[in-house]
Formats: C-alpha cells, sequence, structure tokens
C-alpha cells in the first residue's frame, strides 16, 4: 500500500477515484444519466453564449473549458477573472449563460459574480465539489462534482474533477446542439471512461520521475510555464501550483508569446517546463505542435534549461529538452487532465526541497470566503 506523507500527495493518488465518482454523476451505462442533465436543460442561452466567471484554479479549468465548449460545441465562450466580474455595475447586454466554478462553493468572489449574474437576469451554473454549498443551491441549475473532501489547499483532485464535469457538460451539449455525431458521442465517452485508469498506471512512474526534477532543479528562482490551446491552461495551473505549494515564483505563458517578452527572463536559473503533448488524430493539434517543437530547437541553441511534457515515446521531444516527463497519448481536450498530473506532482516535491508545509501554504486558506 502506498504511503502518503502529505493530504497533497495522497489527493493527487485519488483522482482517478475521484474521477470515477465525478462520471458515475453524469454517465449511466455509457451514456448521459437523463435524471443528472435534466436541471441543465434552460442554462443555455438561445445564442449559445457563455460567460465563465471564476478564480484561482478553478478560473483555470474555465480556461480550458472556453476552448473545450467552442470546439466541440460550436458555443462563443468567455472566461472573466471572478474578482473582476463581481465589480461591474451594469450587466452584459449580450446576456450569456453565466458558469461560476469553485471548489467549495462559497467563494466570495464567485458567489457574488453568481448573484450579481442572478440579479440582472442572468442564466447560471455552478460547478462545485461541496454538497450543499451556497452557489450549488443558488444557481438556476447545478454540476456537482465528487472529489471528495480535500484537505491540502493546493486543488489537485478538485481540479481534475472539474474538468471532467466540464468535459462532460461540453459532450452533453454536443450531442444536443448537433456538433458530434452519436458515434462521435460513443467514442469519446469510452474515452473518458477508461481515463482514470490510465492514468492510476502512471502515476508511481510520475512520482518518481518529477521527484528526481525536484532535486535536479532546487535552485531555481522562477520558471517559465509554456502550453497552446487548451495546454496554455495547464500551464497556468502548473505555475499556479509552483507559486502556492512551493513559494518558487513561476509564471504560465502561451508559447508563442515566451519571445515576446518573456524569454528575455530565460536562464540557468530560470527553466521552461514546455507542455508538448499532441493528438495525433487532430490537424490542429499536430499544428500547435510543431510550433511548439519548433520553439523547442531554437531554446536548445539558446541553451536553455527545459522540462517537457511530451507524448510517451516522443523522441523529437526527448532530444530537445533536457528533461521529458511521458503521458500516454490521448485525444486533445482529455490530455489535459493527465498532463497536469505530473505538474502538480512536480510542484509537491520543489515544496519538500524548499521545506514547505504543503498542505498550508502561508497567507492561503481553502476556501476565500472574505474580500
Amino acid at each position: 500500500m502506498t504511503e502518503f506523507a502529505h493530504a497533497m500527495l495522497r489527493e493527487i493518488y485519488e483522482q482517478p477515484d475521484a474521477i470515477r465518482r465525478t462520471l458515475a454523476l453524469y454517465l449511466d451505462q455509457h451514456s448521459f444519466h437523463a435524471q443528472a442533465f435534466a436541471p441543465l436543460a434552460n442554462w443555455l442561452n438561445p445564442r449559445g453564449e457563455v460567460l465563465i466567471a471564476a478564480s484561482g484554479s478553478s478560473r483555470h479549468a474555465g480556461l480550458a473549458a472556453e476552448i473545450i465548449l467552442e470546439d466541440l460545441c460550436g458555443l462563443a465562450v468567455d472566461v472573466e477573472y471572478a474578482s473582476e466580474y463581481a465589480c461591474r455595475t451594469f450587466a452584459n447586454p449580450r446576456n450569456p449563460s453565466v458558469v461560476v466554478i469553485s471548489q467549495s462553493g462559497e467563494t466570495s468572489d464567485t458567489l457574488a459574480a453568481l448573484r450579481f449574474a442572478r440579479s440582472t437576469g442572468h442564466q447560471t451554473l455552478a460547478i462545485a465539489n461541496v454538497a450543499g454549498s451556497t452557489m450549488l443551491r443558488e444557481a438556476s441549475a447545478a454540476m456537482p462534482v465528487a472529489a471528495g473532501r480535500e484537505l491540502a489547499i493546493p486543488a489537485t483532485k478538485s481540479f481534475t474533477c472539474q474538468l471532467t464535469a466540464l468535459y462532460v457538460l461540453a459532450l452533453y451539449e454536443a450531442q444536443r446542439l448537433g456538433t458530434i455525431d452519436q458515434a462521435g458521442i460513443a467514442r469519446m465517452i469510452a474515452e473518458l471512461e477508461a481515463l482514470p485508469g490510465r492514468i492510476e498506471i502512471q502515476c508511481d512512474r510520475w512520482r518518481t520521475q518529477t521527484e528526481a526534477l525536484a532535486r535536479k532543479y532546487a535552485d531555481a528562482t522562477t520558471f517559465l510555464y509554456l502550453g497552446r490551446g487548451v495546454h496554455y491552461a495547464m500551464a497556468r495551473e502548473g505555475a499556479l501550483k509552483m507559486k502556492e505549494a512551493s513559494y518558487v515564483h513561476a509564471e504560465g505563458y502561451p508559447a508563442g508569446e515566451l519571445k515576446h517578452g518573456p524569454n528575455a527572463l530565460v536562464s540557468e536559473h530560470v527553466p521552461l517546463v514546455v507542455i508538448a503533448t499532441v493528438d495525433a488524430d487532430s490537424s490542429d493539434s499536430k499544428s500547435r505542435y510543431e510550433k511548439t517543437v519548433q520553439l523547442l530547437e531554437d531554446m536548445k541553441k539558446q541553451g536553455a534549461r527545459v522540462i517537457a511534457v511530451a507524448n510517451a515515446g516522443d523522441r523529437t521531444v526527448t532530444a530537445l529538452a533536457n528533461d521529458c516527463i511521458e503521458v500516454e497519448p490521448g485525444s486533445e481536450h482529455l490530455l489535459i487532465i493527465p498532463e497536469v498530473i505530473p505538474l502538480q506532482l512536480f510542484s509537491y516535491f520543489m515544496a519538500l526541497e524548499h521545506g514547505v508545509d504543503v498542505d498550508r501554504p502561508r497567507n492561503l486558506s481553502k476556501a476565500v470566503i472574505e474580500v
């Protein structure tokens, strides 16, 4: 039996079961659970316009959902910081449906955003981990996730369960709107249901590798995390985990933006973490991958220290990076779930290298209930 010195590590390992529990809320016999989706019948406005308001890790789930909902469903999606949206004094004239995402369902800024949206006549949907929380009760429609109690302040299993619920929502809307045929929906559900098992068999390898990487890169003063498309959201999340868990500064950028300023920072003590996974069946994904490979080639010539997250067996990326974390291949919009887990583990082991109480980082609390 695996021993866990901290709640954060245990909760990282609990993610396959947490995802299974979340899927069980919405899928039944490899199809959508009609009863679970009945309350969501009217959440989407007639023009398919959505605004997502969230903070922290939940906002990064929203950034991923923006691309997933647009790509799979053809919706028009914007993402705002809940703290900014809650300060508006006027309604959005487009009257989008407003989705709020929160681990606790009590986050003050996000709850204020929900209440503002309701007061101005928007349809609302809440996604939260705590059953009976205020957001789930007050929104027009609710999608609880089943991550279970999360003790560590850095969000891990609640984040991947949010991604899971948002992906299920996208598949449901794609079926309802007819943007993906039934055979395609069935294939995507099957891949989703297989995902927890695929994660389980990779966790120990990721743990061993990221522990070694943390020792190797313990001298870094800043990390720059890079990703393209939907993977940019995971770069943002990886950087946030590094900051809050280990107190090491990190920033997430779209990979194509590195040379528009941040490259000036890259040095021996400012390594890059580059997400370079690819869906071989997606032309868009392959195009983004080719651009990322070109960036890695340029960074190798520049002498940058690079940790890459890439498909298992990708010799091209392995040859260009100093270190490579391998993730089993998958479809573009689902790759984000397994690829973020080694980034969680890396931040955990970096915290240990820096002597941080990883479950209770300074100045942070689990539910932000005060503005």
